[in-house]
């Protein structure tokens, strides 16, 4: 055993789920991982990576010009960080390769015919069963998964961040927000779900003495989920689905097994009965088959919108709900009333959280020309001083991508836009002392126009577009300019301004000075391609309930007596 799978608890480790996997001898990397690569206080990097004049950035006094309306073609065939494809079975084995080092550390064989029989049969059967437990019998599993997840945070987030590279504080990070999600769900699920009675006018009118309204599980829910927040995507999936009364088959992606692994054990540890949560160590030609399968009543999926796309077909061939939240490729506005410097401070956050991989990451920042070269100056500043190297590393600010197949696209979405007349402010490249490992510089990119692959594409990786606009008008215009609608971040002390902002961007969340950010109580999801349905809230534990119209007409009298 390598000495990175050695992080995994104890009782993961001995789980059954882990039959059949073989080591890999790490035999060329250190346990503590390569050192971090730093640039703080320094400029080592030069050619296309130097820092250049902002003003001079745009061309003809540093001013992009953009026409009022343009229709921007779906990037259909774009090639994203996130995948769920059917080529994956042959490209992407399941396995935990190690992006800081390039090392595969495990690798496991996908679950056969039988194997995943087995699991659909369990399913359905403990389906049956859990469905008619109460929400306090459900509490108390969710808050002992919580409970075990806290104590496991140590081990869980080093896994994370050995298969999938985020900076280990940033995988700590995201443990405690999933004990905080389940907790939040197992307090409040009942009342979320609570009976809604229809006011007795209404009723009467329908011709009924009473009536309300029932919230009742679906079945077994198929979760197809990415590798970028390998346990918080899926807890916030599993944490309402299962106090509403669902079950639950999760297909990971597959390069983090041992998170998908570590998953299936949590809730088995919690005491859930067999088959109420299972990890499918699958390929992605093994999904379809698992999703048309009649004891599968509904799947939800967080990934590309090939994926989507993909998913939804199958699903709509089989009139089976899903809900998908695929791609971003978030607006970040500044107008001139905002705090600049806190708006500068808080896009490096916004922009390379998570190693830059965040559906909901700014990705697009669009700067008032009163404030532009303001902004970008600090901005530009600040993403060539952030520390980059081992993730493992507690200084380490960003760390690599998760795979070399997504930092190729990277670079050819930046190479194309540096073609045809951007220019990098700040990286552009690899870093030059760090040859090991799929790492890219932090990158500050202007003189975007509509040519460029990277003005319609998502860009998954720590590359930030800036686009210089000359009012609310343009601001708006060019925001709306995406294929894509996750979410939107606006900084602004101007109210009609936020008003406008809050009416006309198409996002599926406005967020006034501050950054996007998930949280149990607010729902999330976007629109245009950027996917349909809500996750979290009371809106996201109903998205896979029967929302049933309970109606009672006139009681009879009773029979008298004797």
């Amino acid at each position: 055993m390598s000495a990175h799978a050695a992080r995994l608890p104890g009782a993961a480790r001995r789980s059954p789920a882990f039959r059949g996997v073989r080591s890999v001898p790490d035999e060329r990397t250190s346990a503590s991982g390569p050192a971090p690569v730093r640039t703080k206080g320094r400029r080592p990097h030069r050619g296309r990576g130097r820092r250049r004049d902002p003003r001079a950035a745009a061309g003809s006094g540093g001013r992009e010009r953009w026409p009022r309306r343009r229709r921007v073609a779906s990037a259909r065939a774009a090639r994203q960080g996130r995948r769920w494809e059917s080529k994956e079975d042959t490209a992407m084995p399941i396995a935990t390769v190690n992006p800081a080092t390039g090392e595969t550390l495990k690798t496991f064989e996908p679950l056969g015919p039988e194997a995943i029989e087995s699991r659909l049969a369990a399913a359905h059967e403990a389906f049956r069963q859990y469905r008619t437990t109460g929400f306090g019998e459900r509490a108390l599993l969710l808050k002992k998964a919580a409970l075990l997840l806290e104590k496991d945070q140590e081990d869980i987030a080093r896994t994370m961040t050995t298969e999938m590279g985020k900076p280990v504080t940033a995988a700590r990070a995201e443990a405690a927000k999933c004990v905080k999600a389940m907790r939040w769900y197992a307090d409040r699920a009942e009342e979320l779900l609570a009976d809604e009675p229809v006011a007795d006018a209404e009723a009467k009118d329908s011709g009924a003495a009473r009536a309300h309204v029932h919230y009742r599980p679906l079945g077994v829910v198929l979760a197809v989920m990415p590798w970028n927040f390998p346990l918080w995507q899926v807890v916030r999936f599993a944490a309402p689905a299962l106090m509403a009364g669902n079950t639950g088959l999760l297909k990971h992606a597959s390069n983090v097994p041992q998170t998908a692994l570590y998953l299936g054990d949590l809730f088995h540890r919690a005491g859930y009965p067999e088959g109420c949560f299972q990890t499918l160590l699958i390929g992605a030609g093994a999904v379809e088959g698992v999703l048309r399968d009649p004891r599968v009543a509904a799947a939800t999926l967080t990934g590309s919108e090939p994926a989507g796309r993909s998913v939804a077909s199958v699903a709509g061939d089989e009139v089976k709900k899903t809900v998908l939240e695929l791609g971003g490729s978030d607006p970040y506005v500044v107008m001139p009333s905002a705090d600049v410097d806190k708006a500068a401070r808080t896009a490096v956050t916004a922009r390379v959280q998570n190693n830059g991989q965040s559906c909901i990451a700014a990705k697009r920042f669009i700067v008032h020309e009163d404030v532009y070269d303001s902004f970008t100056e600090r901005f530009a500043a600040r993403m060539e001083a952030l520390t980059v190297g081992d993730p493992l590393d507690e200084s380490t600010e960003v760390g690599p991508l998760a795979s070399e197949r997504g930092r190729e696209d990277l670079e050819e979405l930046v190479d194309d836009a540096v073609r045809l007349g951007a220019h990098a402010l700040c990286g552009g490249g690899r870093p030059g002392d760090h040859p090991q490992g799929w790492f890219y510089l932090p990158t500050v990119l202007t003189g975007i126009t509509p040519e460029m692959r990277i003005h319609r594409e998502e860009t998954f990786g720590p590359v930030a577009t800036v686009y210089r606009v000359a009012d609310l008008d343009e601001a708006v215009q060019v925001a709306n300019d995406s294929p894509f609608g996750l979410s939107s971040n606006v900084w602004t002390r101007d109210e009609s301004e936020v008003a406008r902002f809050v009416r006309d961007l198409e996002a599926g969340g406005v967020f006034v000075n501050g950054m996007t950010a998930s949280h149990p109580a607010m729902p999330f999801g976007g629109v245009k391609r950027s996917g349909y349905g809500r996750e979290l809230s009371g809106h996201g534990i109903k998205e896979f309930c029967n929302t049933t119209t309970v109606w009672r007409g006139t009681e009879p009298e009773p029979a008298p007596a004797g």
